[in-house]
């Protein structure tokens, strides 16, 4: 008994210390032995000693495949410096709901799927110079005060009701000239810079020029692992982040629920609206209609994310917004293409509509001022076929100039990180590379479904709500089937996208542990199995060409995030013509 625990601790001695490659492959030099290769895999006699690779089987056979010995002050050395700073910086992210919940699905969305976050940003960006372009042509009053709003309210459930002269009240009445101006101070906040997020950002940059730096300083290394070639790829895959955060500071969204929220409550408490019968009055003693409203109390599950004020879920309300500035920005081209002709609000009385000092107009009615907004005849063709669908050419663009950029992002940086990885001995995919891989292509993956489910949810929930309007009756099933789809793509995207967010992670802590330190992930092995090597030593052309790749993969890294970055700033803050 004593003898076989004496052998059972010789036989696991000697297979801890066989773990450590480097000494294996000297053992296996001083052995006459088939399987011995140089750096390219070409197989050298059994009796050389000065190999500085070996195959696969014999890796397996000799070295067993099992991992490095795992080092506590090499792990926290390179999870301090390469992913740390990358986890302080998730929190410069802007989230915005007041349900914790909701901000860690923020949170597992931006890092399971950087395609989103970047889309979502992007979407936001050129959202703006959009609705500016679109009411560059209105000469009316209020409506600078209106692109304004509607911008800022892109991270809300905006609901405009324009039936029955609650939309036209505000834009004509001049008693709600104030209402314009309250939601607008109301919502005058920024989520921008800050000493915080500028010693995030700081870290961040400080600490990833370093460790490429230390990497550059070091002679040629005797093993591959010892001089962490493969750790730096860890750092490159993340610089996604940095765009994200540089971002989302220079867009500055509205995005706290509970302000957003009481903003427009607040404006509403002081708007008026014409009645039919009597001079306008305070819309609160009329109905609790109202012309602009954030709807955070729908329990329709396809529109869940949309309820969510955090920007990285404005890929769900794009159609929904769009149609409605849509519908605000005819019922101020119908009300300024009114006043250019000079019509009056109250027919017979031929004075200019909308002046403050112009009692008359305080009098309007109802009907009259939903006229004026509404377009003449032969007009009314073309604002029913343009002016209510939020899927139109010009969202298209915007959507494919988003999505361009935000793959460009996510794979500039994934793609680097593969390159690094690439070509580290032994050249070729392996784990480390094949993980950056995957979870680029799960991020793109959530990406589109999330997009399609928006798409679905779209039509389902429009086409229904015109059927219910119209008196069509029951909505048939193969809305419902479009709807219940559009949950199920949602659920299982943001699922995905959780378990992206633990494999990237877990990748890189894995990476620091020298869990892929071992035969099978050092080996060529992806390839033909018979064919794969391993290389323990490298070389001189080895280091030459590891230093390549990190200058390429660092390159394409850092021209992806800088194109990003610039796209961003280039489009934001875009100038409002004079006209508005």
């Amino acid at each position: 008994m004593a003898r076989a625990s004496s052998v059972a601790l010789l036989l696991l001695l000697t297979h801890n210390t066989l773990a450590n490659q480097k000494q294996c492959l000297a053992n296996i030099n001083n052995m006459t032995i088939y399987g011995k290769t140089d750096h390219q895999g070409h197989l050298l006699p059994p009796s050389t000693t000065n190999a500085t690779a070996i195959t696969y089987k014999l890796c397996i056979s000799q070295c067993g495949n099992s991992q490095q010995a795992f080092q506590w002050t090499v792990f926290s050395q390179q999870f301090g410096a390469w992913l740390l700073p990358w986890l302080a910086l998730i929190s410069q992210i802007p989230f915005g709901a007041n349900d914790n919940l909701d901000n860690l699905e923020t949170m597992l969305l931006t890092v399971g799927s950087p395609v989103l976050a970047a889309y979502s940003l992007g979407l936001t960006v050129l959202n703006e110079r959009w609705i500016i372009r679109l009411f560059s042509k209105y000469r009316y009053p209020n409506a600078h005060e209106a692109v304004r709003i509607l911008n800022s309210l892109q991270q809300s459930p905006l609901r405009v009701d324009s039936n029955d002269a609650w939309l036209a009240s505000p834009i004509v009445l001049p008693q709600n000239k104030d209402w314009w101006r309250e939601i607008l101070i109301w919502l005058d906040y920024t989520h921008t810079w800050s000493i915080s997020a500028v010693a995030s950002i700081a870290w961040v940059i400080i600490a990833y020029v370093f460790t490429i730096i230390d990497y550059f300083s070091q002679s040629i290394p005797t093993t591959v692992n010892d001089n962490g070639q493969g750790i730096g790829s860890v750092g490159t895959i993340w610089l996604w982040l940095l765009a994200i955060v540089v971002g989302w500071l220079k867009v500055s969204p509205k995005c706290d629920s509970k302000r957003l929220l009481q903003a427009v409550e607040r404006a509403n408490s002081i708007a008026y609206v014409a009645t039919t019968d009597s001079i306008p009055c305070e819309a609160r003693t009329v109905s609790d209609r109202r012309a602009i409203s954030l709807n955070f109390a729908d329990d329709n599950d396809a529109r869940r994310d949309e309820r969510s004020t955090s920007p990285i879920f404005n890929y769900s309300r794009l159609f929904f917004w769009v149609e409605a500035v849509k519908v605000v920005a005819d019922a101020f081209h119908n009300a300024s293409d009114r006043s250019h002709h000079h019509e009056p609000i109250i027919p017979g009385i031929r004075l200019h509509p909308c002046r403050e000092d112009d009692s008359s107009v305080r009098l309007a009615t109802a009907s009259q001022v939903e006229e004026y907004c509404l377009p003449r005849q032969e007009d009314i063709r073309r604002s029913r076929s343009q002016g209510r669908w939020g899927l139109d050419s010009w969202t298209v663009i915007r959507i494919s100039i988003a999505s361009l950029f935000a793959l460009i992002l996510q794979w500039g940086t994934t793609g680097a990180a593969i390159i690094i990885n690439w070509f580290v001995p032994t050249v070729g995919l392996g784990c480390r590379s094949a993980s950056f891989i995957i979870y680029g292509a799960l991020s793109t993956i959530v990406w589109i479904m999330l997009l399609i489910s928006s798409l679905l949810t779209y039509y389902s929930v429009c086409t229904t709500e015109r059927r219910l309007l119209k008196g069509h009756g029951a909505v048939s099933i193969s809305y419902r089937i479009m709807s219940w789809f559009s949950v199920l793509l949602r659920r299982s995207g943001k699922i995905i996208a959780a378990l992206n967010t633990v494999w990237i992670i877990s990748t890189a802590l894995l990476q620091f542990g020298s869990f892929y330190d071992r035969c099978y992930c050092n080996s060529n092995v992806f390839g033909p199995r018979d064919k794969a090597f391993n290389v323990i030593i490298p070389t001189q052309d080895d280091a030459i060409r590891m230093r390549e790749a990190w200058i390429g993969g660092f390159s394409l890294a850092s021209m992806s995030t800088a194109l990003f970055i610039g796209f961003v700033f280039l489009l934001t803050n875009a100038p409002y013509p004079n006209s508005i």
